[in-house]
């Protein structure tokens, strides 16, 4: 039997557990809030944006190790270890690409967008904006300790699917990374748009990985036995929230910060190129290309 499942037979123990885990939450959201204010130190000022997607990135992956590993209920167990790894390599992959593509004294395109539409209330706008992301980081770090906290006894098959899940979805937006840099480079492609390799069965394969890695994690959450088992006989139930991170990074993806502000900046720097690509290639989904 696992600390976990002992904790949570045991009602005073119980007790204390929640309550340690309610601190934990309470401090990892303050400090999210914090570096988010940090980010927004930075971005303020004209050039300087591209680093915030950087430290949001590095912030979820401390907060998911620190949800995963901070001691609650004895010492870690291999799942806690395996889910922290999970979340600590995803974040260094992602922030360390984001900040290689920085350039020196240039917005983010999103950003330069927002700085033009908000104009003079761009700084406190900009605030407010930086702190629903800390918000947003405390919920992927929630779907994070809700897989490592999975009372689930042993090293089950839930555990594993969900690592190759997460690494079938590192290593595909990579590779996605790779083939966007590389169509990039070729002087012909200067005007064009992508449509090689991953990007030819999605106009945006790169977010449909990410979204597919916070998935992992919802299946090791729910665990072996969907979590019915465990659930009638302990009363842990809460794996099933974890279902809230991919569906929140779908959300933000697909219809908030992700694809449309950056077709938007497509369609106004690509034009009929990128409405033609529009046409052929799904925008998230990897799917066959329609029909023109």
């Amino acid at each position: 039997m696992t600390t976990e499942m002992r904790v949570i037979q045991n009602p005073s123990a119980s007790v204390s557990a929640i309550m340690r885990i309610a601190l934990l939450l309470a401090l990892i959201a303050v400090a999210l809030s914090v570096t988010m204010t940090g980010a927004w130190a930075i971005a303020r000022r004209p050039g300087r944006s591209g680093w915030t997607d950087v430290i949001w990135s590095y912030a979820i992956g401390a907060a998911g190790v620190a949800a995963a590993l901070a001691p609650i209920a004895g010492s870690p167990s291999v799942r806690q270890w395996l889910v922290a790894a999970l979340a600590a390599g995803w974040s260094l992959r992602l922030g360390t690409h984001i900040a290689g593509r920085i350039r020196p004294g240039e917005d983010d395109p999103r950003y330069a967008d927002l700085r033009a539409e908000w104009g003079a209330r761009f700084v406190p706008r900009l605030f407010g904006f930086l702190q629903v992301q800390a918000a947003a980081a405390w919920l992927l770090a929630l779907t994070i300790m809700l897989a490592a906290r999975n009372p689930a006894p042993g090293f089950a098959w839930s555990d594993a699917a969900g690592a190759l899940l997460l690494i079938v979805a590192v290593a595909g937006e990579a590779l996605a990374d790779v083939q966007l840099r590389a169509f990039r480079q070729h002087p012909a492609n200067r005007r064009r748009v992508c449509d090689a390799g991953l990007w030819s069965v999605s106009r945006h394969p790169n977010y449909f990985f990410e979204w597919l890695g916070w998935v992992a994690y919802a299946v090791i959450a729910i665990g072996p036995a969907g979590g019915l088992a465990i659930g009638m006989a302990t009363g842990w139930g809460w794996g099933w929230w974890a279902l809230s991170g991919p569906a929140f990074m779908y959300l933000l993806l697909v219809h908030v910060s992700g694809i449309p502000p950056l077709e938007a900046h497509m369609l106004r720097s690509r034009g009929e190129a990128f409405r033609a690509t529009q046409r052929r290639i799904h925008a998230f989904w990897p799917v066959p290309r329609r029909h023109s």
